[in-house]
């Protein structure tokens, strides 16, 4: 699927917004469903080599960071599984000769890609920018967009098709229970 750049994330966020959208609710299509799919996404975004060996539990971890992605809110066990995503990834300040400072894992191969998105989504958080990655409201989407109007208000991955059918599917409710109809 080809992404607007009105709904492309800015900078690294852009991974975190691919990652999340591995999951796409209407193509019935999820490229985490197993360990070969995330390992085949880690090479394929450069995180990890071509040859990474994934292990359940770190697909776990993945699954979780994925669901995460979006700006919500999240249970306690799945803050839980982040903190020892992480701790695995052995994520580390580091300080750059411009004054500025980053994030970095240490770890290597699968704690290491997880790690790299953690600390994509720690700078999101820092910038101000993760509220505006969200996923779009329609039932059957779910598909994540970054947010770029002025006033935080996106709803819906486009206003061209999952925008317009939720208008039309309120507009059609609040009519069929008018009075007169």
């Amino acid at each position: 699927m080809v992404v607007s750049k009105r709904r492309s994330a800015p900078g690294e966020l852009e991974r975190v917004r691919r990652f999340v959208n591995t999951r796409q609710v209407r193509g019935g299509i999820d490229l985490l469903s197993d360990t070969a799919g995330l390992a085949e996404w880690f090479a394929n975004e450069d995180l990890a080599p071509p040859a990474v060996r994934v292990t359940r539990a770190e697909l776990g971890r993945a699954i979780v960071l994925a669901a995460h992605g979006t700006g919500a809110s999240v249970p306690a066990h799945a803050t839980r599984t982040l903190d020892t995503a992480a701790r695995r990834a052995r994520l580390r300040l580091h300080f750059d000769d411009e004054g500025g400072a980053s994030l970095v894992s240490e770890a290597a191969t699968v704690d290491g890609a997880l790690g790299r998105l953690l600390a994509i989504v720690h700078d999101a958080i820092a910038h101000g920018t993760w509220t505006r990655l969200k996923a779009c409201r329609e039932h059957d989407c779910g598909w994540a967009f970054y947010d770029h109007t002025k006033n935080r208000s996106g709803a819906w991955c486009s206003m061209d098709g999952c925008g317009n059918r939720a208008k039309a599917r309120a507009y059609r409710e609040r009519h069929a229970h008018a009075p007169g109809s």
